[in-house]
């Protein structure tokens, strides 16, 4: 299996960044989660150089919701990245990681008056994804005495090569307004007193491993500028948003990197904002690419079976990492205390949860496993445990973070306390 730099082999065990998977595994126990900073800064750099040696006006905003680590957030926050928020929630994790509220993106198909207040209270501009919305924020604006600064979400109606849960760019779409709808839609929020437009969104998905819908989209968005431009809108920003895919599939999946994005994606935009006479910042908006071959998920195997196939039936599930039953989404294990051995017998790595689709990895060869083992799944930094859940009252794992040589907690492992600590009984329980 061909692994990214940061992940070795040596003695047969696997190390992440020199740290040896089985030795934290027994520190902090299992399931762990354990995240390479300096993988994550890595593509974050990568990203950086490969826009602004193209174009010099770039903002990267980290897609929060891949990955709501205050720790990993405050990470990309000395870096200077802003972040993409989907709700109150997200924002006040960037705002405590030290991401100013100038940086700051706040996105979503359905955004509650809270939410809204909160932007307005905060400075925070706002991706407006309908007219309903867009007169509910001009309320709220005129209610604080302030201004809030705008854009819209386009839908630019893009087929694109991924799971269709995670395509949010086609014409179907819950997310954005019809990308005809657009320049309409600018002229109503021209009306209103509390709004200033300052920009322009789109998204059209996730885990995308080929350049040209990328593109597509670009296309799409600066000819809408061109309209937006002539009608008396001055840019601020055009965000083309986030998608790019990672291989998880490692010796198969092509692998577009951060310069394949720019070097296609940077010259139409250039070439579009220069016919509009302006030159707004481009903004971007990674998640997945950024984090998540950052991170494995440590697993220990409980025990094996053998019925109409073998069984590892590891201490992680669904309720950790729930892509793999709710998206069929492919990850790559190892058996991080023999990592060197052959593979000569195929398993079915299974979780414990109370469900038949829980289950990390169907069918793959492995060296014979046995009770003890420490299995690693690979690639599980983006909607990891972001994405997890006390489902069957099982207390989420712990988080470690490490930087060089050193590694330690960024989150602790909850126990049942905190199952029950939002419990309370009624009145008449009592």
């Amino acid at each position: 299996m061909k692994l990214p730099h940061h992940l070795t082999i040596k003695n047969g065990h696997l190390h992440i960044n020199g740290h040896d998977c089985v030795a934290l595994a027994q520190q902090y126990g299992t399931p762990l989660y354990v995240t390479s900073e300096d993988r994550v800064c890595e593509q974050f750099e990568s990203y950086k150089k490969a826009l602004t040696s193209r174009y010099p006006k770039v903002r990267i905003l980290f897609a929060a919701k891949a990955n709501g680590n205050l720790a990993v957030m405050r990470a990309l926050a000395r870096l200077g990245a802003g972040a993409d928020v989907f709700s109150s929630g997200e924002l006040h994790l960037a705002l405590d990681a030290g991401i100013p509220a100038e940086k700051l993106l706040f996105n979503g198909s359905s955004k509650t008056p809270g939410d809204l207040n909160l932007a307005v209270g905060k400075n925070v501009k706002v991706s407006v994804d309908s007219l309903d919305e867009l007169h509910q924020l001009d309320a709220a604006a005129k209610a604080a005495g302030k201004t809030a600064k705008i854009s819209f979400r386009v839908n630019p109606a893009l087929k694109v090569p991924t799971h269709p849960k995670i395509a949010t760019g086609l014409a179907t779409s819950k997310f954005g307004i019809p990308h005809k709808e657009i320049p309409a839609a600018y002229r109503e929020a021209m009306s209103c007193k509390n709004l200033q437009p300052v920009g322009i969104h789109c998204h059209i998905g996730s885990q995308i491993l080929d350049i040209g819908p990328f593109v597509k989209a670009a296309e799409v968005m600066v000819r809408i500028a061109k309209e937006l431009t002539d009608m008396g809108i001055k840019l601020e920003f055009i965000d083309l948003g986030g998608g790019l895919g990672i291989p998880y599939h490692h010796d198969t999946d092509p692998a577009p990197t951060p310069e394949d994005y720019a070097a296609n994606v940077v010259p139409v935009f250039k070439a579009g904002i220069e016919a509009c006479g302006i030159t707004p910042e481009l903004w971007v908006e990674p998640g997945r690419s950024l984090v998540a071959d950052s991170t494995v998920l440590l697993t220990r195997v409980n025990s094996t079976k053998s019925a109409h196939k073998r069984f590892a039936n590891v201490d992680a599930g669904f309720n950790l990492l729930i892509r793999p039953a709710m998206y069929d989404a492919y990850h790559e294990v190892i058996v991080a205390n023999n990592a060197d051995a052959p593979l000569t017998t195929e398993y079915t790595i299974t979780g414990p949860i109370c469900e038949t689709g829980d289950i990390l990895a169907a069918d793959r060869k492995l060296p014979q496993i046995a009770a003890g083992d420490i299995i690693a799944v690979l690639d599980t930094g983006a909607y990891g445990y972001a994405m997890s859940s006390q489902y069957n009252c099982r207390p989420r794992c712990p988080e470690v973070l490490i930087r060089g040589t050193q590694g330690s907690l960024m989150r602790r492992g909850e126990n049942t306390g905190d199952i029950t600590a939002t419990m309370q009984y009624p009145p008449w329980q009592r």
